[in-house]
């Protein structure tokens, strides 16, 4: 049974299930709030077959600090990450 979460978070089911397995509060809010994560289903394209450029924009997206200095495998351990 889902838990009713504030009016921000648009995919209930996803939140909890999101943080059932671990992810934080801000992952799993922005995973259930991005449009299409249900079609997508996780499956988005392979970090390691992203450029440079594509992941410092991902990078931005989600918040990351210090991501202009990184080298291809940093962004992807960072993005991973976060």
């Amino acid at each position: 049974m889902t838990k009713e979460h504030r009016k921000q978070i648009k995919d209930d089911a996803t939140y909890d299930a999101l943080r059932r397995q671990g992810a934080s509060k801000e992952k799993a809010a922005r995973i259930a709030n991005s449009p299409g994560a249900s079609r997508r289903g996780g499956l988005a394209s392979n970090l390691n077959e992203r450029s440079r450029i594509e992941l410092l924009e991902q990078a931005k997206k989600i918040g990351i600090s210090g991501r202009h200095s990184m080298r291809k495998n940093e962004l992807i351990n960072a993005i991973r990450n976060h």
